[in-house]
């Protein structure tokens, strides 16, 4: 059972094993669940799992292949632009490196430059406004524990 912070609401998990299992292990893999509908999630909207119209299972097979190798690209090159953080930015997303990937490799219609300064600005507003929210999230967490 967890409980949302905001809300006070909370959510239930039924578990079945056919082996007893700790409360730790169950817990771990009821968080699994997250983790595995992010990544179907991602890989709707960055590689376009879903716009396949599947007509024979060869072009399906084909497609989601493609798909996938092309979501395991970005999730490899973001895991890699983490090692690499720059003050005052928030690191290569696989939104981002997509984008970027789009826009020098696919379909170059502006400079180098120019791209990869849109990207700074766009990270760098990114990192200010995660900043701002979790300072304010953490001024509400003290204000709650005042009442």
């Amino acid at each position: 059972m967890r409980r949302n912070q905001r809300t006070g609401e909370t959510a239930f998990y039924r578990c079945y094993s056919p082996h007893p299992a700790s409360l730790p292990e169950l817990a771990r893999i009821a968080g699994r669940r997250w983790t595995i509908e992010e990544t179907f999630q991602t890989g709707k909207e960055l590689t376009g799992l879903d716009q396949h119209q599947v007509r024979t299972w060869t072009s399906w097979y084909r497609w989601t292949t493609l798909v996938m190798l092309a979501h395991a690209f970005l999730a490899i090159a973001s895991a890699h632009a983490r090692a690499d953080t720059t003050p005052g930015l928030i690191s290569l997303t696989r939104n981002e490196i997509r984008h970027l990937y789009s826009k020098l490799v696919i379909e170059p219609a502006y400079t180098t430059i120019d791209t990869l300064g849109w990207s700074q600005w766009r990270r760098r507003h990114q990192h200010r406004a995660k900043t701002s929210h979790y300072q304010r999230r953490h001024q509400d967490h003290d204000l709650q524990l005042e009442y």
